[in-house]
C-alpha cells in the first residue's frame, strides 16, 4: 500500500510538472535588425509609395506553442517614419499628417486571435493612431520557431499584414483620395527572442 501511494504520488507530481511546463508564459521581445514594419499608400491613383517606422518595440506573451493564445502590444515612435525622401517625411511628421510632436507614439494592443487554420489567425485589436482608438482586424500567419545559428537563440517569426483607412484616424484629411489613397497597406515581418535575465 505504501509503495502504490508513492507511485501515485510521483505520478502525481509528474503530471503537475508537465502541466506547469505546458501553461508557462513566455515572453518574447522583436529582433529590431531582423524586424520590419511597412506601411503602402497610392499616389496620384497609380502609384504606391512605401516607408517604414523604423522604432518600433512589440512584445509577445504566450504559454502555447503555436502563439494561439498570445497577447501582443506594440508601441512605434512615430518621429521614426522613413519613406527615404527627407522632406516627405518631415511633412509626415508635421500637423498636416501624423503631427509627431503632440503624437509621439502609435500603438496595438491585441485583444484576440481568431484560428483560420494551422499557423494562420485573424488578430483582432485595438490601434492608435493620432491620438484615434479604433478596433482593427489583421492577418497574422505564424512562421514558427528554430535556433539562430549565430546568436544560439530560440527564436520565433511571424507576419502581418491588413489594411487600414487613413481617414478613420484623421491623417492627412487635408488631402483628398486622388492626391493619397485612403486604404494604407501594412506589413509587418520579424523575429522575436527572449529577453535575458
Amino acid at each position: 500500500m505504501k509503495r502504490l501511494n508513492l507511485i501515485l504520488g510521483a505520478l502525481l507530481f509528474i503530471t503537475v510538472i508537465h502541466v506547469n511546463a505546458q501553461s508557462e508564459t513566455k515572453n518574447w521581445s522583436n529582433d529590431p535588425a531582423h524586424s520590419q514594419l511597412h506601411f503602402t499608400v497610392t499616389h496620384l491613383g497609380f502609384n504606391d509609395i512605401s516607408g517604414t517606422f523604423d522604432e518600433v518595440i512589440i512584445n509577445v506573451n504566450t504559454s502555447k506553442s503555436d502563439l494561439s493564445d498570445a497577447s501582443i502590444e506594440l508601441t512605434a515612435e512615430t518621429n521614426s517614419i522613413n519613406t527615404l525622401v527627407e522632406a516627405r517625411d518631415n511633412h509626415l511628421k508635421s500637423a498636416d499628417f501624423f503631427d509627431a510632436e503632440k503624437f509621439p507614439t502609435i500603438t496595438f494592443k491585441s485583444t484576440g486571435l481568431e484560428k483560420v487554420s494551422e499557423g494562420t489567425y485573424k488578430l483582432n485589436g485595438n490601434l492608435t493612431m493620432h491620438g484615434v482608438t479604433k478596433s482593427v482586424a489583421l492577418d497574422f500567419i505564424y512562421k514558427g520557431e528554430t535556433v539562430n545559428p549565430m546568436s544560439s537563440k530560440k527564436t520565433i517569426a511571424f507576419k502581418v499584414t491588413g489594411t487600414l483607412n487613413r481617414s478613420d484616424f484623421a491623417v492627412g484629411d487635408k488631402f483628398p483620395e486622388a492626391i493619397i489613397s485612403d486604404e494604407v497597406r501594412i506589413a509587418f515581418n520579424g523575429e522575436f527572442t527572449q529577453p535575458e535575465h
